[in-house]
């Protein structure tokens, strides 16, 4: 099976921040920003398997700085790894003041997905060409978060 590059599946997205996405605080609701998370994740993902994908996991979501009605919100995802059925995508998130054009990393996420053929099972997927050292660096990044990943899972299951 061919691998495809990291480059091919990377999504950029932009969007302002309106009074809509507010919460409480008067900052941009956290679950808008998750939503825009798993959207642009998903889109990566489905770019480098190009099938439908679903989110089988978020690992974690870090929000360093809020964002602020009136940010635009810029949304990088990557595919990280890639396993048999599931891949690892990256997420960073980034507020850019559109009047000073400062731009201030405000969150990262890392998510997991599987790609599923027409009768919603898992597919195999392509496996990842890594061209730079910073492709190498996230991938085995990547492997040792999903090693942590399957030995919690291994546990719960020994709990349960």
């Amino acid at each position: 099976m061919e691998g495809k590059k990291i480059s091919e599946s990377r999504v950029i997205i932009a969007q302002v921040m309106n009074p809509e996405n507010s919460n409480p605080a008067g900052n941009v609701h956290g679950g808008d920003i998750m939503k825009l998370i798993d959207t642009v994740g998903g889109v990566a993902a489905t770019r480098h398997a190009r099938a439908h994908v679903v989110t089988a996991s978020i690992d974690r979501i870090d929000f360093h700085h809020p964002v602020y009605v009136g940010d635009f919100i810029i949304l990088k995802a990557s595919v990280n790894f890639v396993g048999k059925t599931s891949m690892e995508v990256g997420v960073r998130v980034e507020a850019e003041n559109p009047i000073t054009g400062k731009v201030r990393h405000t969150g990262s996420a890392y998510l997991t997905f599987v790609a599923l053929d027409d009768n919603k099972r898992p597919i195999q997927l392509t496996p990842l060409i890594l061209e730079t050292d910073q492709d190498r660096h996230r991938n085995e990044d990547a492997a040792q978060r999903r090693q942590m990943r399957l030995s919690v899972k291994k546990k719960e299951k020994e709990n349960a």
